[in-house]
């Protein structure tokens, strides 16, 4: 094994290579499915964190060069383009986008059954390009077309949007017609299928029917075939709430799939309170079991008891978030890092000035990029916040504004400060855009102390430039809800550190003073509103704002420790070895 010492001050840190070559690990190949996936700004078929999870995870194993393919739904109008009023009120358009001019048609054409009816489709590929040059190939399905009915054409039409039946039928799309579309492109040797998500869970229907074939019916199926579709499962849940979950009523399970498959779920005990629970029912049929942190999997096993559940935290693209500025110091001083992301380790040894330079390139573009968007000119000099996620209430973008006269006294007394923001509510989420519009409301009465502006449509393209540019990023979700959060990740590798609520990822990469501060200095299960905005002030007031005036050098080792400790770990490329190294099956 490749290790690398590496000296920060009295302490030795110990890097240990995960290049695959290195390890001689072998992989058969893998089907990752998921609902979303984010590939490309101009290519609108992700929400928020699932999808750009997504495409890092796929981004990642091209760089180590390992056997995947990704499969996900091509969504015509996109999600949606979020258009913001001066009171905040948010309206919503269709994307207008051409896959014909970003993706290349595939030939084969399959048909999946949906109502009884048979539902053509066909796939669009787009291809992702490793560190080494290595292929992985994601597939969009699309279902219109002129041979399927007006509403069947629809299917492909919106991510999130519609109603249970629409959703529904999305996912017989997504998980039977995935299975299928593999099939007929060639991929005939997967040995593992990646369910990103429940949505993708019916894959194992297709499975467990192959598995069966030739023994009159899907129903027949026994535990030994039920355990052979298991060994090559492997799910990654991202929810900590129960609401979050796919449910269908039985009803409704029966309509769309039909009485074979609706009988061969009861048969298998993945009907749960009446309905078909697509997160039970990928439990039912994974080998291997992962929430996306630490905490997400202590509250992932209460809540489903019984299951092995593990954990694998998330991680980003270095090379795909890491800002041109900074990607030029790594290139400088870490030559090796976009090859393997480890060597951010090193970056505890670039010196300040350097670091403090690359900063403020990076915000000098942010703040350019807000004033043609929003016609806003901020200060450079003037610490600037960022806030950036998608806009529903458990995220509480509005927790910062609890006490407008505390902010305005520690904006006049200790420093000036001013905030992005940036998100979208989903259009049927009224908690999300009204929280929005308090937003507005508070920039409207701290107008003359701090600098409050919101960005809208945010989107993969507007978050390379928020999350590099910033000062300090701000995360304030109610516990437990963050199941992990990758908008920290991604600021950490531009040396911006967090300052954010002990939930999902940070309960692991907080280092008090160090990699960034706590929202509340307690481990407590469940938030406290007053004790965490309290806190949230004291940080702000005596503290960061301090350090960032009075000693810019000391806020600058802050910047660099974000990326030597942060950077250097939670990136995709480590969450894909250790989905290689625990998850997928071959290893020698």
């Amino acid at each position: 094994m490749n290790t690398l010492p590496l000296q920060a001050g009295n302490k030795e840190l110990l890097l240990i290579s995960l290049i695959p070559e290195k390890l001689n690990i072998k992989t058969h190949p893998i089907a990752y499915f998921s609902m979303e996936i984010a590939v490309d700004p101009a290519i609108p078929t992700y929400s928020g964190g699932l999808g750009i999870l997504a495409g890092d995870t796929l981004r990642a194993a091209a760089d180590l060069s390992l056997s995947m393919v990704g499969m996900t739904l091509l969504y015509r109008k996109g999600y949606f383009r979020q258009h913001l009023d001066p009171q905040g009120n948010q309206t919503e358009s269709a994307v207008d986008w051409d896959p014909g001019k970003l993706l290349q048609p595939m030939q084969p054409h399959i048909t999946v059954t949906v109502e009884g009816r048979q539902v053509q489709v066909q796939a669009w590929r787009y291809t992702l390009r490793g560190v080494s040059n290595h292929e992985i190939q994601v597939y969009f399905l699309d279902t219109a077309l002129p041979e399927n009915l007006p509403w069947d054409q629809t299917l492909t039409d919106s991510l999130y949007g519609g109603d249970s039946h629409y959703r529904l039928c999305q996912e017989v799309v997504l998980g039977l017609g995935g299975f299928k579309m593999l099939h007929a492109l060639g991929y005939d040797d997967i040995q593992d299928y990646h369910m990103n998500e429940g949505h993708s869970a019916l894959l194992t229907m297709a499975l467990l029917e192959e598995v069966t074939e030739g023994q009159g019916s899907i129903c027949a199926a026994k535990s030994a075939d039920r355990e052979s579709v298991r060994k090559h499962c492997v799910f990654t849940t991202h929810t900590p709430v129960p609401a979050g979950q796919d449910q269908f009523p039985r009803d409704l399970v029966r309509q769309v799939l039909g009485e074979e498959l609706t009988t061969a779920f009861e048969a298998t005990g993945c009907f749960f309170n009446g309905g078909l629970n697509m997160t039970h029912l990928a439990l039912t049929f994974s080998r291997y079991i992962n929430g996306v942190s630490l905490r997400h999997k202590q509250i992932s096993r209460g809540m489903f008891p019984g299951y092995p559940i593990d954990s694998v935290t998330n991680g980003v693209h270095a090379a795909t978030w890491t800002s041109m500025p900074f990607g030029r110091l790594y290139d400088k001083n870490i030559p090796a890092w976009r090859r393997d992301n480890l060597y951010l380790r090193y970056a505890i040894s670039i010196p300040l000035q350097e670091i403090q330079q690359a900063h403020l390139e990076a915000k000098q573009d942010l703040l350019a990029e807000v004033t043609r968007r929003a016609n806003v000119q901020l200060d450079p000099t003037v610490m600037t916040i960022g806030f950036a996620r998608r806009a529903t209430l458990y995220k509480r973008a509005n927790l910062l504004f609890s006490d407008l006269d505390r902010l305005k006294e520690i904006a006049a007394r200790v420093g000036p400060f001013q905030v992005i923001f940036g998100g979208k509510a989903h259009p049927s989420d009224g908690g999300g855009k009204a929280m929005i519009k308090a937003v507005f409301q508070a920039a409207d009465a701290l107008r003359d102390t701090v600098r409050v502006v919101y960005l809208e449509d945010y989107d993969m393209g507007l978050a390379k430039y928020v999350c590099a540019g910033v000062d300090l990023w701000l995360n304030t979700p109610q516990k437990p809800e963050e199941a992990s959060g990758t908008s920290g990740m991604k600021a950490a590798l531009n040396g911006v550190p967090s300052l954010s609520i002990l939930d999902g990822w940070w309960i692991e990469g907080h280092v008090e003073g160090v990699t960034g501060w706590a929202v509340g200095e307690g481990w407590e299960a469940e938030s406290n509103s007053a004790k965490e905005t309290a806190s949230l002030y004291d940080k702000l007031e005596y503290a960061i704002l301090p350090m960032f005036y009075s000693q810019p050098n000391e806020f600058t080792k802050v910047r660099r420790s974000a990326i030597a400790l942060n950077g250097s770990f939670y990136n995709a490329e480590r969450m894909a070895f250790q989905y290689l190294e625990n998850g997928y099956i071959s290893k020698e």
